[in-house]
């Protein structure tokens, strides 16, 4: 009986050791798209992102009317607060002052694409930097810039962000940019830094270190890329909160003051004023925003188990 179970064992290590022949070693990314592409979670949220990019590109040539024209005019009463109701050519109908609204959708799609990834390419930069510094190098400078975190976080993020696009005399896509991207960044450096931190006396790190390793190519070969989980998820909450809290500054009037170009959140702002008599006008952009949002978070809570060296198989 043992000898049976010993060669049971020793047919088993044999045919994994022949299926494991002639088979090279794969990058952290080749082995993560390995796993990506047979999630069916992932397929979900890319095919998402995918359609909000193709349509935000080519909105332009898909809307089927000028989003600045006030083509249904005619049909806006103030008096009675009425708008535009769907029509044949206008399937969504117009907005408060006869713009199609199926037209400002579209192109409001690419605004909206610029002010989420921008906002957050630039908070993640300099969170990367912030977290990497914080994390990597410890020491006073691990103190000086969570202090500095510290303080950018006690202050709200909304009212932080008024603040910053108050400052600018001349409100503008960019300015909205700018003070949703600043506030962003101490999220990004706090949660980089937490992960680098754990990171830092695990095996794989302290082998590097026995072995020689640079502290350097420690740092941005083993610490770092095992590190950006977290933040990537983090990034594509930030994308939907980006735009959120772009809305809220169109609101307020920081936002950009030419509405004939039109952006989900600016138009989710405007609609505040008749949202209880035509609940549609914000319902469209929210709904775009939210599946947005959700393909985003599909795709980093795929991304997130896919770079995690705990879940390679």
């Amino acid at each position: 009986m043992v000898t049976t179970r010993k060669e049971r064992v020793d047919a088993l290590a044999r045919m994994s050791t022949d299926d494991r022949e002639g088979e090279a070693g794969v990058s952290l990314a080749v082995s993560a798209w390995r796993r990506l592409r047979r999630n069916p979670v992932f397929l979900v949220g890319a095919a998402i992102i995918g359609t909000f990019v193709v349509v935000a590109l080519l909105s332009p040539w898909l809307a089927p009317h000028d989003p600045s024209e006030w083509m249904l005019a005619d049909q806006v009463s103030k008096a009675r607060n009425e708008i535009p109701p769907p029509q044949p050519g206008h399937p969504l109908g117009g907005d408060q002052v006869g713009r199609d609204l199926l037209s400002r959708l579209l192109v409001g799609s690419q605004q909206t694409l610029m002010v989420g990834v921008f906002a957050t390419v630039i908070g993640l930069g300099g969170g990367l930097v912030l977290g990497t510094l914080a994390g990597a190098i410890g020491g006073w400078v691990d103190s000086a810039v969570m202090r500095l975190v510290d303080v950018m976080l006690s202050i709200p993020s909304l009212l932080a962000a008024v603040s910053i696009g108050a400052l600018f005399a001349r409100p503008s896509q960019f300015t909205v940019i700018l003070a949703v991207a600043i506030v962003q960044i101490p999220i990004f450096a706090r949660l980089l830094r937490g992960s680098m931190l754990a990171q830092r006396n695990s095996d794989h790190v302290l082998a590097a270190r026995a072995l020689g390793v640079r502290p350097r190519a420690i740092v941005f070969r083993h610490m770092l890329p095992n590190s950006l989980g977290p933040v990537i998820v983090q990034a594509t909450l930030v994308l939907a909160v980006a735009i959120i809290d772009a809305a809220a500054l169109s609101f307020l009037g920081l936002g950009n003051p030419d509405d004939s170009v039109p952006e989900w959140g600016q138009m989710l702002g405007n609609a505040q004023t008749v949202i209880d008599s035509h609940p549609n006008l914000a319902f469209w952009p929210a709904g775009c925003i939210i599946a947005v949002a959700l393909g985003f978070t599909l795709v980093g809570e795929s991304l997130r188990d896919a770079l995690d060296p705990k879940n390679r198989r």
